[in-house]
C-alpha cells in the first residue's frame, strides 16, 4: 500500500496561520505517523520544527498574499491590491505548476488555511481540498472596497471550489463555502516541564505579576518598552531579539521555545488581535490584554470571541503607547 501523504498549504501572512497549521499536522502525525506531510509555506522551517517534532517536507511557495504589512498594525492596501492583482493574473500557470507536483508526488489530500488558489489546485489534479480557518480573504478584502471587491469575489469564488471547511472558533459566516464543520481550537501545548523553564530563564514565581508580550512574527514597529519602568513589580517575557536590556523583562532568543511555553507561568498575554495566540492562551486559561487594529475585519471577530470566552482587557493603541496595559 502506498505512503499516504498530505499537502499542507499555508496562507503567505505572518506567522500565525503557519503556527496553527503546524499544530494540526503535529496532532495528524500522531495519530497516524505513516504519513509524509508536504507544507508549502514561506514561512521558515525553524518555526514550523518548533511544532512539528517528526520528519516533513518543507516546499517554500507562497500561493497568496494575505496582506502585506510593515508590521503587525500596519498595512500596505495599495502594494496588497497590486501583489493580488499580479497573482490573479498567473493564477492559470500557478494552478498547473503546483497541479503537477502533487500528481507527480502521488499526495492524497490538499488541507489549507487558507490559500485561495489551494481548492483549484487540488481539482486540477483531481484530489480533495479541506480548508480550515475562522475567517476567508474575501470576508477582508470586501469590507476595504473599491477594487478590492472584485478581488474579493474572485477569492469567493475560488473557496467555492473547497469540499469541506474546518470552522474554527471566532468565525465569521465563510458563506463561500459549500460544506462547513464547525470545530474546537487549535495550537500547541507546553513542550518543557514548567520548573525547567522557570529555573532556565530565572523566572520568579509570582505568575500574577509576570505578563508576556508577543505580537506576532511581524511585531511591532515600535513596542514602548520605556513603559516597563512603570511597573518594577512585573516581570515581563518578549520573544523581542532587538528589546533593550532591562531589569524586569526576560528576552528569549532560543528558537526551541514559543510563546505558549510561557503561557502557563503568566498571568496574562499582551498581543495585538491574532488567532493564534488567542486561541492557545484561551486553552491554558492565561488572561489576554489586547491592543484594537482597525480596518482588519477579523480583529472584531477575535476581540468579540475573547470578550465571551476569556480573561481580558482591551486597550486603544494609543493607550498601549503610553503605558503597557497590564495593570
Amino acid at each position: 500500500m502506498p505512503q499516504p501523504i498530505l499537502y499542507a498549504a499555508v496562507t503567505n501572512h505572518g506567522f500565525g496561520h503557519a503556527t496553527r497549521t503546524a499544530s494540526i499536522v503535529a496532532e495528524v502525525q500522531r495519530l497516524d505517523p505513516e504519513i509524509l506531510v508536504m507544507l508549502a509555506t514561506t514561512a521558515p522551517r525553524w518555526l514550523l520544527e518548533s511544532y512539528i517534532t517528526s520528519d516533513f517536507i518543507h516546499r517554500p511557495r507562497a500561493l497568496d498574499v494575505g496582506v502585506l504589512q510593515g508590521d503587525s498594525l500596519t498595512m500596505d492596501k495599495a502594494a496588497t491590491l497590486d501583489k493580488l492583482k499580479h497573482i490573479r493574473s498567473q493564477a492559470r500557470s500557478i494552478v498547473a505548476s503546483e497541479a503537477t507536483f502533487l500528481w507527480q508526488n502521488r499526495v492524497g489530500l490538499v488541507l489549507a488555511d487558507i490559500p485561495p488558489l489551494a481548492a483549484p489546485i487540488a481539482h486540477a489534479a483531481d484530489l480533495p481540498c479541506w480548508m480550515v480557518s475562522n475567517f476567508g480573504w474575501d470576508y477582508i478584502y470586501r469590507a476595504w472596497g473599491g477594487e478590492f471587491v472584485e478581488m474579493a469575489d474572485w477569492v469567493a469564488e475560488c473557496f467555492g471550489q473547497c469540499d469541506r471547511l474546518y470552522r474554527l472558533p471566532f468565525h465569521e459566516s465563510m458563506s463561500a463555502f459549500p460544506e462547513t464543520i464547525d470545530v474546537g481550537l487549535t495550537g500547541g501545548s507546553p513542550c518543557f516541564p514548567l520548573d525547567e523553564v522557570r529555573s532556565r530563564f530565572g523566572l520568579n514565581r509570582s505568575i500574577e505579576q509576570t505578563a508576556l508580550l508577543t505580537f506576532g512574527g511581524l511585531g511591532l514597529d515600535a513596542i514602548p518598552y520605556h513603559n516597563l519602568a512603570s511597573f518594577p513589580d512585573w516581570q515581563f517575557i518578549t520573544f523581542d531579539r532587538s528589546a533593550p536590556d532591562l531589569p524586569n523583562l526576560v528576552k528569549i532568543t532560543d528558537a526551541r521555545y514559543r510563546p505558549v511555553d510561557f503561557m502557563p507561568l503568566c498571568d496574562r498575554v499582551v498581543s495585538k488581535p491574532g488567532f493564534s495566540t488567542f486561541a492557545e492562551a484561551c486553552r491554558q486559561k492565561t488572561g489576554i490584554v489586547t491592543i484594537t487594529r482597525s480596518d482588519f475585519a477579523e480583529a472584531t471577530l477575535l476581540i468579540d470571541g475573547i470578550r465571551t470566552h476569556a480573561r481580558h482587557r482591551i486597550v486603544e493603541p494609543a493607550e498601549f503607547f503610553r503605558a503597557t496595559g497590564v495593570s
